[in-house]
């Protein structure tokens, strides 16, 4: 198979160009993209267990750990018991990580089109049909 023809170098390929735009585009801001990703599933829904954030982006709870620290450390976010069981923990958002959203959501959404800017409309929602598709087999 050649080398433009392996789904996975393609994927991987795509893949560090967002994330290189987004990385540049957030580093003003302080913040990683799978920072960013971990306030986005609380802006869909706050007080969520780290485990459950760690599924939303599809990572370790491991990893997650690191993630939600330097969101505390730059007073994004806060773990606290939760009530309904004192074992487990809930992840918050601080005042200042609810006033990132709408900011954080217009740059996301410009990035999104700067770098789909080349697709007509009707590639676009094929490119996200198929990854979706992808996603979920």
């Amino acid at each position: 198979m050649s080398r433009e023809m392996c789904i996975n170098l393609l994927l991987s390929k795509a893949n560090q160009k967002v994330s290189q735009v987004f990385k540049t585009e957030l580093a003003e801001y302080q913040m990683t993209p799978a920072q960013l990703g971990a306030l986005s599933c609380l802006w869909e829904k706050d007080g969520r267990s780290p485990s459950q954030i760690a599924a939303y982006l599809n990572l370790d709870t491991s990893t997650i750990t690191g993630i939600l620290d330097r969101l505390g450390d730059h007073q994004l976010s806060y773990r606290t018991l939760d009530p309904s069981d004192r074992r487990a923990l809930k992840v918050c958002l601080d005042e200042k990580g609810k006033s990132l959203q709408e900011p954080m959501e217009m740059l996301s959404e410009k990035l999104n089109n700067e770098l789909l800017a080349s697709f007509t409309p009707d590639e676009k929602e094929t490119l996200k049909r198929l990854l979706l598709k992808l996603i979920n087999e």
